[in-house]
């Protein structure tokens, strides 16, 4: 189980990351608003998929927000820094390096391995 110190390191880190992420949704919503400017087929098919990347990159930084607001969820509820596969304590190094883990290495290892079997199917 991570002490005190580690758990604010990793709020810290959470709540850094948070604020990079939305600062980035922010410049590439911006990205999308901006009025077409016309031009041929070739402009605008360019335009047309730079949009798609733009949605895309839109769609996981939502996804990287939630998982973010759930490990500052897991703080507040004293559960963080528990694999959600094993139960079992998550490696305080894990923890540093990816503050919003839900997963320890065994944990992940045990999901990987069950995504592959029902993926064989």
């Amino acid at each position: 189980m991570p002490n005190k110190d580690v758990i604010e390191k990793c709020k810290s880190k959470l709540l850094s990351a948070k604020e990079d992420l939305l600062s980035l949704r922010r410049s590439t919503a911006a990205e999308i608003t901006q009025p077409d400017s016309g031009g041929d087929e070739a402009d605008q098919s360019i335009r047309c998929i730079n949009e798609v990347r733009t949605v895309e990159l839109n769609e996981r930084i939502r996804m990287q927000i939630y998982e973010i607001d759930l490990a500052l969820h897991r703080i507040i509820e004293g559960t963080y820094g528990f694999c959600e596969e094993t139960g079992e304590p998550i490696e305080i190094e894990r923890l540093l390096a990816i503050p919003w883990t839900r997963l320890s290495i065994e944990g992940a290892e045990l999901r990987e391995n069950i995504s592959k079997r029902y993926a064989r199917g």
